[in-house]
């Protein structure tokens, strides 16, 4: 208040001297500067002009006579006494400014967060070989997205898929493609997310539990996250649903610096109607891509995924299998040889689906297969919502897509009360298979 009062009193007095010996401000706003000035009454004038010496006609002697200036027109007057104002309300204002920037607070700029500088990275030399493995990670999958959205829409092309992209509030995104009501797939998702967040204290001592890399004794860590998930709901009862996903998590320091790390994923198929051909090529495409890395890989991660989707309620699996994993870091093996691993895993899926879907897309079935279809599919609900880690994760991570993570569902499902297979029916024989899970290869 001091110095706005001072800047006041500044641009008054000044003011009031300019105008004061000016004949074009009335004595009234002469009153009003000058109080505002000073807070006393002004001063009588003094003359506008100089004094003239004048000679009469009939005297020598000089006479000395004031000859005031002319008065501006009154138009003219009140335009100059609004520029007057403007300027000196002007004064103050700026001088207002001027005294908060230097008593206020300093404002220090939030320094960039590790998903911009990710960005600009991104942005100023892309991504390489000696790139951070999350940004290598982000690159893959989202090519192999494409690839696996455009061999699927080639199979379908009666619908077109819906790609959406987002972006979330802490940092990173995704893309969704969904295909609902085509002719092959009832509904197809393909979708890739990239998440940067932060882990409060109970989540860190869960994960120490299997990794023991990260630091206990911090209240919250930055994590990155990285994922492709696929889920594929074929119209017809004898194509088998299928659900993939390849994943990458690790957690940094303030300053983006990877501390701990791990890779997840795995596939699996899930028939409504059991064709033995279709089970053990599937499982054979993912046996080849295992062993290029470690045979030791498919026996386990195969017992692994029979495991997972296991449904306790109904004391069956959800499907016929194919591989799970997770937590593999560094006590595993190195990193990059654990992310050419997840590389081949996904590389095998469209060899290994393909042609599955191909030979059952077209094949004739009657309204009770599709209902049977229906029930298959209650299940898989069942288990996504109850079950499944991964949902259940992503429902609970902050500023979550939840359209995005429950797009695994399928578009239409059945329960209906006390149903019972057939005796030596096709319902009856997957049945057995999912109450026992069978080595296909």
């Amino acid at each position: 208040m001091a110095a706005t009062r001072l800047c006041f009193q500044c641009a008054g007095r000044a003011l009031y001297r300019d105008v004061r010996y000016r004949p074009t401000t009335t004595p009234l706003s002469l009153t009003r500067i000058h109080f505002f000035a000073t807070g006393k009454p002004p001063p009588k004038p003094r003359p506008y002009g100089p004094e003239k010496p004048l000679v009469s006609s009939k005297s020598k002697t000089p006479q000395h006579v004031t000859t005031p200036l002319p008065t501006a027109p009154r138009s003219r007057q009140k335009k100059n006494r609004a520029a007057y104002w403007r300027l000196s309300i002007g004064v103050v204002l700026i001088g207002s400014i001027v005294y908060s920037m230097f008593t206020s607070p300093l404002q220090l700029t939030e320094a960039p967060s590790i998903a911009d500088r990710d960005t600009i990275s991104k942005r100023e030399s892309g991504v390489t070989e000696k790139s951070p493995m999350r940004l290598r990670m982000e690159a893959f999958i989202k090519e192999k997205q494409n690839e696996i959205v455009a061999a699927l829409q080639e199979l379908d092309p009666s619908h077109k898929f819906r790609t959406d992209t987002w972006s979330r509030p802490a940092g990173g995104g995704g893309i969704s493609c969904v295909l609902q009501g085509g002719h092959v797939f009832e509904k197809a998702g393909v979708n890739t997310s990239i998440v940067y967040g932060t882990l409060p204290r109970p989540a860190i001592e869960k994960m120490r539990v299997n990794h023991k890399a990260i630091d206990p004794d911090v209240d919250s860590l930055e994590f990155f996250a990285a994922g492709l998930s696929l889920v594929l709901h074929p119209q017809n009862p004898n194509a088998p649903t299928v659900h993939l996903n390849y994943r990458y998590f690790e957690t940094m320091d303030q300053d983006g610096k990877c501390n701990a790390w791990w890779f997840g994923g795995g596939t699996d198929l899930t028939p409504s109607y059991l064709y033995d051909e279709d089970a053990i090529h599937f499982h054979k495409c993912i046996k080849d891509a295992c062993d290029k890395h470690d045979r030791a890989y498919y026996p386990r991660f195969k017992q692994w995924c029979d495991k997972y989707f296991y449904i306790p309620h109904r004391q069956e699996s959800r499907g016929v299998g194919g591989i799970f994993f997770d937590d593999l870091d560094v006590e595993e093996k190195d990193q990059e040889q654990l992310f050419s691993f997840v590389k081949d895993c996904l590389g095998s899926f469209l060899p290994g689906y393909l042609p599955i879907i191909t030979r059952r897309k077209d094949m004739p079935f009657e309204e009770r297969e599709k209902e049977w279809q229906q029930l298959r599919r209650g299940r898989y609900v069942e288990f996504n919502l109850v079950h499944d880690r991964g949902t259940s994760f992503g429902l609970n991570t902050p500023s979550a897509r939840v359209e995005s993570i429950l797009m695994s569902l399928p578009l239409t499902a059945r329960w209906m009360y006390m149903h019972e297979a057939e005796k030596g029916s096709r319902e009856e024989r997957i049945l057995t298979v999912l109450k026992q899970p069978v080595e296909w290869v």
